[in-house]
């Protein structure tokens, strides 16, 4: 293919999701023809499928700028910028005008099943940089496509690939064979038929990010209500205690943020959920009357569960780039020169360093994954990081590496910064020394010397100690 023909080709973009359409606007911008490819029936279809939740962004963070120039000329006007919009506002309000305003250039019910060069398997060096990219798409209809592409942008976040129950990053045993009572994603209580499953039984919370979070702060609201009386949460975090538990609280520098921390605290510390600590999941048993009990790898047992709410993170779908040459980190499934950045091996304190194109880049040139899928398992995404990604990765393609180069990203702290690693040593001492003013956790546990049958809820009280300084001491 001659340099003009493959000039004229579109850059494809994977995703219709916030950064997905914000990559568009960039490249409209630039003056590059972008295709968006989206799995769903409509913009930000998987934002919609957790409407019920509120950011804990501001207007003012998650409207991207040259969206926001795009979506100017239609007589848009922007949501007050200090508000903290919903799922379905985010979807409603900006994202759907976004996707209007770009009209035809996004496709929807368009399933990407595959990336290559054209006319090249992955193992094909000879002439394979002239060759254009070939997308396959299959589509609602069940028709397939081959689309031609210049470069490809995906896109297409980690939303459809959560991860599982069990502590060693495969299901646990038993937990397929008890799908049905376990949910993967914070359940919307506000519907009649959701909120039936969880008011006056006992649930199981796992998880220690926003999501579990914000689960728990809603489970403790159901206890609360009058139809509620009798919910219970149970707490199952993989990790011992520290001062950074409950994230960083009113030191977090978005305070929606710090105050989801601050309420699955006023959960445990009005009895609504009792915690274990340390406790990887090793097997899912189910009763003779549907109720589960988990098990650890150490041998500890749950008292049964009505139901489990598994919010332990989410993970790249990388199944339909097998063909793409792709330099990914093998911890995270990053781009390897980003995964130093975003690693919680390493670090905790919420701080990333500016990236863009080059930190994004693979021995395939002209392929980038962005947005929530460029942090591969990695948690702590920002749609501010994902703007500017797509800016620099525009500015790229269109040949403009000052601009693409002269990345400036200067992203919110959590407040936490003196917990890096995923997996607590057995001599380290979790249980104090607190974090950049975070308020100390107090949680109901099982001790490590409670008998393996000893449930759940006869548990122990662990002292909180006093807050350290760990940020910037």
């Amino acid at each position: 293919m001659n340099a003009m023909s493959e000039q004229q080709l579109p850059v494809v973009v994977i995703g219709a999701g916030p950064v997905g359409l914000a990559a568009a606007a960039h490249l409209t911008e630039r003056g590059l023809d972008p295709l968006v490819l989206e799995a769903g029936p409509a913009a930000g279809s998987a934002v919609r499928q957790w409407a019920h939740v509120r950011l804990f962004s501001t207007w003012g963070e998650v409207v991207d700028p040259a969206a926001e120039k795009l979506l100017a000329p239609t007589g848009w006007t922007r949501p007050d910028p200090a508000a903290y919009p919903s799922g379905a506002d985010w979807a409603e309000q900006y994202l759907t005008p976004l996707a209007d305003a770009l009209g035809d250039r996004v496709r929807y019910g368009a399933t990407v099943t595959g990336v290559t060069r054209t006319g090249r398997d992955r193992v094909v060096d000879a002439d394979r940089a002239a060759q254009p990219f070939s997308v396959h798409v299959t589509h609602a209809d069940g028709r397939e496509e081959r689309v031609l592409a210049r470069a490809v942008i995906d896109a297409s976040g980690t939303w459809t690939t959560p991860g599982p129950a069990g502590g060693d990053g495969l299901p646990a045993l038993g937990e397929r064979a008890a799908a049905d009572r376990i949910a993967y994603r914070v359940p919307d209580l506000k519907d009649p038929a959701v909120r039936a499953r969880y008011a006056g039984r006992r649930t199981a919370v796992i998880g220690s990010g926003a999501s579990a979070f914000t689960a728990l702060a809603a489970l403790a609201d159901l206890a609360r209500a009058t139809d509620g009386t009798g919910t219970k949460a149970l707490w199952i975090l993989r990790r011992g205690l520290s001062g950074d538990t409950f994230g960083g609280g009113e030191a977090d520098q978005l305070p929606a943020r710090g105050a989801l921390g601050l309420a699955a605290k006023a959960a445990v510390d009005a009895g609504h959920a009792d915690a274990v600590t340390g406790f990887r999941i090793q097997a899912v048993e189910r009763d003779g009357d549907g109720r589960l009990t988990l098990v650890g790898e150490d041998g500890r047992r749950t008292e049964p569960v009505d139901r489990v709410i598994a919010l332990t993170g989410f993970r790249p779908d990388l199944s339909f780039l097998t063909e793409i040459r792709l330099n990914l980190d093998e911890r995270l499934q990053a781009p390897a020169a980003l995964a130093p950045l975003i690693d919680p091996n390493i670090h905790s304190c919420g701080t990333v360093y500016p990236h863009g194109h080059r930190e994004l880049s693979h021995p395939e040139t002209g392929v980038y994954l962005a947005g929530m899928k460029s942090y591969g398992r990695a948690p702590t995404f920002l749609a501010m990081t994902g703007y500017e990604q797509v800016r620099s990765i525009a500015a790229a393609l269109a040949g403009d590496l000052e601009s693409a180069d002269s990345v400036e990203l200067t992203l919110p702290e959590t407040g936490v910064c003196g917990g890096s690693g995923l997996y607590d040593a057995p001599e380290a001492d979790r249980t104090g020394g607190g974090c950049c003013a975070a308020p100390e956790p107090q949680l109901i546990r099982l001790g490590a010397e409670t008998p393996a049958t000893t449930p759940a809820g006869a548990a122990e009280t662990a002292d909180a100690a006093p807050a350290g300084g760990c940020c910037g001491a």
